[in-house]
């Protein structure tokens, strides 16, 4: 089964729209969210019917977050979060691992987390790895930090995470667990917004980690073969922010403001372009050998995302500055400016594709 654009199953659709207020603002519904997901059955968009998913590839799951992200950003970023960790399984060659975790990750009774932002930055040159290893036996000790990570469950979490062999060159993506004796996590981070999303620090002190636990041996080959669905998935937050945001801008629209509808039309044709861009991108696996393209349409869809909440603001008026009738906005307006700061961040990205063409030059 494959997701229509924009389509929900009706009582997920319902309960994200009665919670999208509460998700952003308060950590209490967090809980709610992975069960609500699995039970509308986003969880399992794109994941192989052998592995217990719904088939398809990860453009299903992109566009399933997109679906999502409409009306909750929180509860994308959540799901972008656990999608990713499952992707990381399915592309492992740990198959032990795979089959141990995967039914317990589609069902929302556990969270699965992508401690692997510092690793993409590693992986373009930004920053060092945070978490160190020294061989302990046949498995490793583990020592170092996450300092921002989603979807940390206080109930139950694996977390990926990607480690340096200590004095040895290299690293490797060990997946670590919410009850690893020495893993500690902070209370939830203070956020503006998007409050309901287990987002917080993790803290490594002597870990010990076994072989079984290790999701790829060679970080420095698997990553970038990861990459396009880690940024994949998560440009899927951004087309349904975006989606939602031009919806509203169009609904609007009337009163003296058909002027909107120009720049309105041009935008959504860009933003459908982008999407197709990515969809065909994912698809043929050329972002694998090619990841400046995958950055670009990132950036695009971040500034997408910046002009729909603008056009929705022109098209609303003074109405979107109350706080009654202005609060779907105000919510959206917080979660555009998330969009640049996400990591890799569109500094970040840009940092990366200005030194690649001085490189080239």
């Amino acid at each position: 089964m494959t997701l229509a654009a924009g389509t929900l199953d009706p009582h997920l659709a319902g309960w994200l729209d009665a919670n999208a207020a509460d998700l952003d603002a308060m950590s209490i519904p967090a809980s709610q969210v992975l069960p609500r997901l699995a039970a509308g059955e986003v969880l399992a968009a794109g994941v192989p019917e052998t592995h217990g998913g719904t088939g398809g590839d990860v453009t299903d799951a992109v566009e399933a977050i997109a679906a999502v992200s409409e009306r909750s950003m929180a509860a994308g970023f959540v799901f972008w979060g656990h999608r990713s960790y499952i992707e990381y399984l399915l592309q492992s060659p740990n198959a032990a691992l795979r089959e141990a975790l995967l039914p317990d990750l589609l069902a929302g009774r556990v969270a699965g987390a992508t401690g692997l932002s510092n690793a993409m930055k590693f992986l373009s040159g930004l920053e060092e790895l945070q978490v160190a290893a020294q061989p302990q036996g046949d498995g490793f000790v583990l020592d170092g930090k996450l300092p921002w990570v989603t979807n940390l469950k206080p109930e139950g979490f694996h977390v990926a995470a990607a480690v340096s062999y200590g004095d040895a060159r290299g690293a490797f993506i060990a997946s670590l667990a919410h009850d690893d004796p020495g893993l500690v996590r902070s209370a939830d981070l203070d956020l503006m917004g998007l409050r309901a999303t287990n987002t917080a620090a993790v803290a490594i002190s002597g870990v010990a980690i076994p072989p079984e636990r290790v999701i790829a041996t060679d970080a420095g080959a698997w990553l970038p073969l990861v990459r396009p669905a880690f940024l994949g998935l998560q440009c899927g937050m951004s087309i349904g922010l975006a989606r939602r945001a031009l919806a509203e801008a169009r609904a609007c629209v009337g009163a003296g403001r058909h002027t909107l509808a120009e720049p309105l039309a041009d935008l959504a044709a860009a933003l459908a372009h982008q999407e197709r861009a990515l969809r065909e991108g994912l698809k043929s696996g050329v972002f694998q050998v090619k990841a400046p393209p995958l950055f670009q349409i990132r950036i695009a869809l971040a500034e997408i995302v910046a002009q729909a909440v603008g056009l929705e603001l022109q098209a609303a008026g003074g109405r979107a500055y109350l706080s009654g009738p202005g609060a779907g906005f105000a919510r959206r307006w917080r979660e555009a400016a998330f969009v640049p700061v996400i990591t890799p961040s569109l500094v970040q990205l840009k940092t990366v594709l200005a030194a690649q063409r001085q490189s080239a030059a």
